[in-house]
């Protein structure tokens, strides 16, 4: 394959998604992703309705209809014996008014596998990208290692533009210079699995359960719960020390349904621990690299959107992108600083809109929980009264985002 156009590192959802649909529109394209395969436990995998039109306007929906997963319809919150739902995407007037739960690496090979039809894209597995290369100010490709690991500068690839999809520890935009705005987060998340019952079959929705100075999030799977149980900042170290009993039994405290099935968690080591945190780059590109996903915006798990925002930054990319990208491959002029800043200008008000929101429901709903003397009655995130008035806009809100993405680019 010739040099690529464009080096995309980081085989995460923005980084994939942007593989496929430049590759689709005719631009070589190759993609480094570090791991031999996607298979990590843990990670995003709400694909929300935002995503699932992208996937029906690329003609993948019933590719992603064939992967086993689940749909959520609705959500809310639990507490004090109360339920309450505050969102109903049945209300969404949309084809795919539903979040489907499926394995995020199971989405990340539909996309690839999709990809890989054009001979443009190229997904180099077990090569990481640590360095970019750098002349006259401008980026003009990577260093990357292979499967191989080598010990000196490893190899280049060269690009006419370089983007780093490489998650919320990036190391380009670290090597770029990026600098960021942290928000801070008031929670970490501890995750595990518990065993799914049949007398469960019932309890379908995402719940948001809490409890005076506790509080988890319960996600149905086809045949297992996964728990996001929230702790303080910082907290786990403290809870490990107390020992797994205190983990269990603050489990099943805040979901009692799941009280016989805490003796599952053995250990710690039957969990994992995700550190929160939030940032936003002040500025996504300079000459010859551009930032999206989380490299660009870290986000709280808080509404389950971090992969969908990503998707939604390679689509505004790929739209506003390919015309520059075209005229590079074909000529080789540089791609123009303003087309990168486009970018940023059409993505940035949906991270800030949304990062905000998250900010809000961790300062207000779940640092409250969390804080409270575990003696105390327990105080619902959102009053009874208003969940039916915000039900809509929330809906909305979480099923299609600020600003909803679609597919403009053609197949070349």
């Amino acid at each position: 394959m010739p040099e690529p156009t464009v080096c995309v590192a980081g085989g995460g959802p923005a980084g994939v998604m942007l593989g496929l649909l430049l590759a689709r529109a005719g631009i070589r394209v190759t993609v480094l992703e570090k791991h031999a395969d996607f298979l990590r436990d843990f990670r995003g995998d709400t694909v929300h309705p935002s995503t699932l039109e992208v996937l029906a306007e690329l003609g993948l929906a019933d590719r992603l209809e064939e992967i086993p997963h689940q749909r959520v319809e609705r959500a809310g919150f639990e507490g004090a014996g109360r339920r309450v739902d505050i969102l109903d995407l049945r209300r969404l007037r949309v084809r795919h008014p539903y979040i489907a739960l499926v394995p995020q690496w199971d989405f990340l090979e539909l996309l690839a596998a999709a990809a890989s039809a054009y001979p443009e894209f190229e997904l180099r597995r077990e090569a990481e990208a640590y360095d970019l290369v750098v002349e006259s100010g401008r980026v003009v490709g990577v260093r990357f290692r292979d499967r191989g690991g080598d010990p000196g500068d490893g190899h280049v690839l060269r690009a006419a533009l370089t983007v780093a999809a490489d998650g919320r520890h990036s190391t380009l935009r670290r090597a770029a210079g990026l600098t960021s705005r942290a928000f801070g987060a008031p929670i970490d998340v501890v995750w595990f699995r518990l065993p799914w019952a049949e007398s469960d079959s019932a309890a379908q929705a995402l719940t948001f359960r809490f409890g005076p100075g506790r509080a988890a999030v319960t996600i149905p799977r086809r045949t297992y719960w996964q728990i996001a149980y929230l702790i303080r900042k910082g907290g786990f170290e403290d809870l490990r020390g107390q020992g797994i009993d205190a983990l269990r039994q603050g489990v099943a405290q805040t979901v009692p349904f799941l009280a016989d099935r805490v003796g599952e968690l053995r250990s710690f080591d039957d969990t994992s621990v995700l550190e929160v945190r939030m940032d936003r780059l002040r500025r996504w590109y300079r000459p010859g690299l551009l930032a999206i996903g989380d490299a660009a915006h870290a986000m709280s798990p808080v509404a389950g959107v971090g992969i969908n925002l990503a998707v939604q930054d390679a689509v505004a990319a790929a739209n506003l992108l390919v015309p520059s990208l075209r005229e590079a491959q074909r000529s080789g002029v540089p791609v123009p600083d303003r087309a990168l800043a486009a970018v940023q200008r059409r993505r940035q008000l949906p991270t800030a809109v949304t990062q905000a929101f998250q900010r809000a429901v961790q300062t207000f709903g779940l640092n409250r929980a969390l804080r409270a003397d575990p003696g105390a009655s327990p105080a619902a995130p959102v009053p009874a009264w208003l969940a039916p008035v915000i039900r809509r806009p929330m809906s909305r809100f979480v099923g299609l985002g600020v600003r909803p993405e679609h597919v403009r680019t053609r197949p070349d």
